[in-house]
C-alpha cells in the first residue's frame, strides 16, 4: 500500500478479479474532488463501489456502461507513477457519478475528445491537478493518451483552457477609396 501526499493510499498489487475499491483505493471517500462529486454519500457509495482488475500490458482505467464498476489494468496499477494514478481514479469516479445519475458514458457517434461525459471528466481532473499544484504544461501531458491523435489532444487541452485559443487569420477587407477627383477633370 503506497499512500501518497493526496491523502489516499493505493495498494499497485492486485489480483484478477473483481474486488470491494476501498481495498485498494482508500481515502477516496474524504478527498475534496469525490466529496464534490458524491458530497455526504461518498464514504457509502464508494463502499459499495466495485473494481475489476485486467491483466494485459497495456490499458489504464475505465469505467463499466454495464454497472458502473471500476476496470483498471494491473500494469498501469504497477508501473504509473502515483499522481497519474490518483488523477486517473479522479476521472473514473466523475465517470461512476455520471453513471449513476444515468447519464450514456460513450457516444459512438462522437470522437472520443468530443463526448461530453469525456470533456465534463476530464474537466473535473484536470480541476483537481490544478488543485494539487500541476501547471498547464503538465496537465496537457497528463491529458496524451495513445488513442487520441496530437490535433484532438491539442483540442481538448484547448477546451480544457491548458492552451491558448488558436488565433484565427483575420479576413483581408479590401478597403476602396473613394478618388478624389477624376481623369479630365
Amino acid at each position: 500500500m503506497i499512500e501518497s501526499k493526496f491523502g489516499v493510499r493505493i495498494e499497485r498489487r492486485a489480483p484478477i478479479r473483481l474486488y470491494p475499491f476501498e481495498r485498494f483505493f482508500r481515502g477516496f471517500a474524504t478527498a475534496p474532488p469525490i466529496r464534490e462529486l458524491f458530497g455526504a454519500r461518498a464514504p457509502s457509495i464508494l463502499r459499495r463501489l466495485k473494481v475489476e482488475f485486467f491483466s494485459p500490458p497495456f490499458g489504464y482505467m475505465g469505467t463499466s456502461d454495464v454497472d458502473g464498476h471500476l476496470i483498471v489494468s494491473t500494469h498501469h496499477l504497477k508501473t504509473g507513477d502515483l499522481r497519474t494514478l490518483y488523477l486517473d481514479v479522479v476521472h473514473e469516479l466523475c465517470h461512476v457519478s455520471q453513471f449513476r445519475a444515468g447519464r450514456a458514458l460513450f457516444d459512438r457517434k462522437k470522437k472520443y475528445v468530443d463526448t461530453p461525459t469525456e470533456i465534463e471528466a476530464y474537466a473535473f481532473t484536470v480541476k483537481e491537478g490544478k488543485r494539487i499544484g500541476m501547471t498547464n504544461a503538465q496537465l496537457v501531458e497528463y491529458l496524451k493518451v495513445e488513442w487520441v491523435d496530437e490535433a484532438d489532444h491539442r483540442r481538448l487541452a484547448r477546451r480544457l483552457g491548458l492552451i491558448p485559443a488558436r488565433r484565427r487569420p483575420r479576413a483581408r477587407s479590401r478597403r476602396v477609396r473613394a478618388r478624389r477627383g477624376g481623369r479630365g477633370r
